[in-house]
């Protein structure tokens, strides 16, 4: 399903991968679709099922990391807001969501080398302009885990990496802080679980919000193979590029393409698009049993 038409509730925003529609003032219903954004660009083609996998393990994590922070669930469900004859369309793959201010920056978290951290690193010695040592390679472990903010384009732009003191400039520098510390808390409680179950996160994107009280509430989405790069740790080795369970295969056979990652994206091929939607459902089946 690459759109939610809903007719019984207002749709008021479209984004990447999911559709927001209204309840009342305090609450929306967040649908995830099955598309898929690569390099910031939403392919033609759907991912069969993904919506569905993407809601069940971010409310899984929502409910494993509520410790931590608190998030955007209002406990309330799906069929309590949407009509009768609709809710088998959105059942599965939506949420009811507070309505929070958004914070304007995506909180990045690495905890391994890859990516265009790894492109810079190669270069600078650093990742988004922090030092890291010499010697590492690619899909070493750091250190200690890095939070590295990206700028939140709108749908069809380009996120871009940002420094952490420009990240205090957009947003305060006592809420970047508070950012921070919470994603990389957030970080290293997933990581620990995920070990357990055999996988490793290399990095995620993690997104936030602002309610009515003025409390710091993780919103979006958790840990997804669409905001995160699963490893499993059956098959890492410093110095190659492991196999994923993320969206890292479709990534890789973009890149192939010769695309030049600006819309429109080329058509991916049926065998690409279902091998994809077999490792979504492979990280949900690990991680939640």
């Amino acid at each position: 399903m690459s759109g939610t038409p809903l007719t019984s509730l207002k749709k008021i925003y479209s984004g990447k991968v999911r559709d927001l529609y209204e309840i009342d003032e305090k609450r929306m219903l967040m649908v995830a679709s099955d598309r898929l954004s690569a390099f910031d660009v939403i392919l033609p083609e759907p991912i069969p099922g993904k919506g569905e996998i993407l809601t069940a393990i971010s409310n899984f994590w929502f409910e494993h990391l509520k410790h931590v922070v608190p998030n955007h669930l209002t406990g309330d469900s799906v069929a309590s807001v949407v009509s009768t004859e609709e809710l088998p369309l959105v059942e599965k793959r939506a949420v009811v969501a507070k309505r929070l201010t958004p914070v304007p920056v995506e909180a990045i978290v690495r905890g391994y080398l890859a990516g265009s951290g790894l492109k810079e690193y190669r270069q600078h010695g650093s990742v988004c302009g922090i030092a890291l040592p010499a010697g590492l390679q690619e899909s070493s472990r750091l250190p200690e885990p890095i939070f590295t903010p990206s700028t939140k384009a709108a749908v069809g732009d380009h996120d871009e990496n940002i420094s952490f003191d420009e990240c205090a400039a957009k947003i305060g520098a006592e809420l970047a802080a508070k950012v921070r510390d919470t994603a990389i808390k957030l970080y290293l409680a997933a990581s620990e679980y995920a070990a357990s179950r055999g996988i490793i996160i290399c990095d995620t994107k993690f997104e936030f919000g602002i309610d009515e009280d003025g409390t710091l509430t993780l919103m979006d989405e958790a840990l997804t193979p669409d905001s995160s790069r699963f490893w499993p740790a059956s098959g890492y080795a410093e110095g190659t590029t492991p196999p994923s369970f993320d969206k890292q295969f479709v990534r890789d056979w973009l890149e192939a393409s010769g695309w030049n990652k600006q819309a429109p994206a080329p058509k991916v091929p049926e065998e690409v698009r279902l091998k994809t939607a077999a490792k979504y459902l492979e990280a949900l089946t690990r991680l939640t049993g």
